[in-house]
């Protein structure tokens, strides 16, 4: 993966001059002044790791198991938000961690949880590296010894099919693209396609509660999971003996969304379906996104439900859809609202649903733009981040948030929340570009992924985004929805996580914590915010 930026490195494309050329006039977009760093000339603080904790991970995994150098080290600082970029970028690497641990099994996980107990060092689940949250940026390193690493990529096996029951067992540091071609080599799929699919791992879907492109016909990945294991300092939790269970709470939920702050999950036991035969993904236009939304909940609540059901709102439609010659279709403008249907199953399922869906969607004022813009959203689904790293090349600043809330709440929340960044940074003399869509959908309610560009801002352009990032999440706790649908909580949402769960909630997540991790070396400053907002 790429140190500076995401993914693979060969993929990564230069933005055209003509887009270039249309942010510095609509935006006010520069070049940075300053080159990005390169690897070669980065030079972390020195390792803190005292030589008996090192012994003492050594002596668990082996000396080649445990890597100290400048390298190793970086490609471990922090996650791939925006800042965290931009920070890496600059060469800032306060935070890197003194070593990078590298365990085969759950029972060095287990014992190298101890050894960091015994010895104060805080230890990071580090799985794809693909929070957007500060998730593997822990806080308070000075109250420890060391900080380290726990890079699963060494546990990367499918463990176990039970074709009767339609489960997998899976370990964390299975890497999603992998994990489809283990369960496809036998007929299976997950049907789990995030974003961050090509990097983020099995580990970190479930410690994140990650929510696929699918979701509306796989559900998220927690609904997926039947079972888990995890090592904590305190020992082995192990949880799921059934697909569901009225024995008391279900402790899985307690490990699920956890982010590595109660315990490092070893392995996944997962609901799979058969691959599917085939799949058709097809382009809906609606005036605007009210109507549009009202169409995505229709299915949702009356059927039939896709197993793709996505809306943006008009400004990404008109983003996305800029080039109409290259969607095809005879789509002619990108005016309106575009929403992406797909669906899968045998030829005969797939338009029996699609012809059904299609009755419902044009009776809530759709149009049916044909095949063309689904399959253009397919063939791109995971680019974006990709595209993240050419504007952020040419001077850019672009980042993500979400959240999600109740259908009836929806409408007001995707105002607030748009008009909450609109007005912080066009206050601070760089207008945004504020996108949205609604890519997640219940009953109930739906999820809003929120995408914004601007300049960076001269002075401080970290500084520049945490005020309008702060005033985003006041606007979505007032306006009633979840600091987070499927990013995760991290060290970024931690406050504001902390406001929607109320005292006596932190609370009870705080004694989980205690009792799992006495010591407090998992992840610190992830998910929790410390008893005294003072630590």
């Amino acid at each position: 993966m790429l140190w500076s930026g995401w993914g693979d490195p060969a993929k990564a494309a230069p933005l055209p001059d003509a887009v270039t050329g249309l942010l510095r006039d609509l935006l006010g977009v520069r070049p940075s002044a300053t080159p990005p760093a390169r690897l070669a000339d980065l030079k972390p603080p020195a390792s803190r790791l005292p030589d008996a904790a090192r012994a003492a991970l050594a002596a668990v995994v082996g000396d080649a198991h445990v890597r100290t150098d400048d390298e190793a080290r970086v490609r471990h600082t922090r996650g791939k938000s925006t800042p965290d970029l931009l920070r890496v970028r600059a060469g800032e690497l306060s935070d890197a961690p003194d070593a990078v641990i590298m365990p085969g099994s759950h029972a060095e996980v287990q014992a190298l949880l101890e050894a960091c107990a015994a010895h104060r060092v805080a230890a990071v689940p580090f799985g794809g590296g693909t929070s957007v949250v500060g998730g593997l940026a822990p806080e308070g390193a000075a109250a420890f010894a060391a900080v380290v690493a726990l890079d699963l990529r060494r546990m990367d096996a499918l463990l176990e099919l039970d074709e009767v029951s339609r489960t997998a067992t899976l370990q964390p540091g299975l890497r999603g693209p992998r994990a489809e071609e283990l369960l496809r080599a036998r007929g299976y799929t997950l049907g789990h396609f995030p974003q961050s699919f090509e990097w983020a791992t099995i580990g970190g879907f479930a410690a994140a509660r990650s929510s696929g492109q699918a979701s509306a016909g796989y559900g998220r990945f927690d609904e997926m999971v039947v079972a888990l294991t995890a090592a904590t300092p305190a020992g082995t939790l192990e949880a799921g003996r059934a697909p569901k269970s009225a024995a008391g709470p279900d402790l899985r939920q307690l490990l699920l969304g956890s982010e590595g702050a109660f315990g490092v999950i070893t392995s996944v036991t997962v609901r799979v379906r058969p691959v599917p035969e085939a799949a058709a993904y097809e382009g809906w236009r609606f005036p605007d996104f009210a109507t549009g939304a009202a169409a995505l909940r229709r299915l949702a609540q009356d059927g039939p439900r896709p197993v793709v059901l996505r809306l943006s709102d008009e400004a990404e439609t008109m983003v996305n859809l800029a080039d109409p010659g290259a969607i095809g279709g005879g789509l002619s403008d990108a005016s309106g609202c575009l929403a992406v249907v797909g669906f899968e199953g045998t030829p005969e399922e797939i338009e029996a649903r699609r012809s059904a869906a299609a009755a419902r969607l044009a009776e809530a004022g759709g149009t049916s733009l044909g095949a063309g813009p689904g399959e253009k959203w397919e063939h791109g689904r995971f680019n974006a981040p990709y595209m993240r790293d050419a504007l952020l090349d040419v001077g850019a600043f672009v980042e993500t948030l979400e959240t999600a809330a109740f259908w009836s709440a929806i409408p007001a929340l995707y105002a607030a929340v748009r008009d909450a960044l609109t007005a912080t940074l066009a206050g601070a003399g760089t207008p945004p570009l504020v996108m949205c869509h609604i890519s997640h959908v219940y009953e109930a309610g739906a999820s809003l992924y929120f995408t914004v560009v601007s300049a960076q801002g001269a002075d401080d352009p970290l500084a520049h985004w945490a005020a309008a990032k702060h005033a985003a999440n006041d606007a979505i706790l007032a306006a009633g929805g979840t600091i987070s649908h499927h990013h995760g909580v991290g060290t970024d949402h931690r406050d504001w996580y902390a406001r929607e769960a109320g005292p006596l909630g932190t609370g009870v997540l705080r004694a989980v914590k205690d009792r799992l991790d006495p010591a407090g070396v998992l992840n610190p400053g992830v998910l929790i915010p410390p008893a005294n907002p003072q630590e």
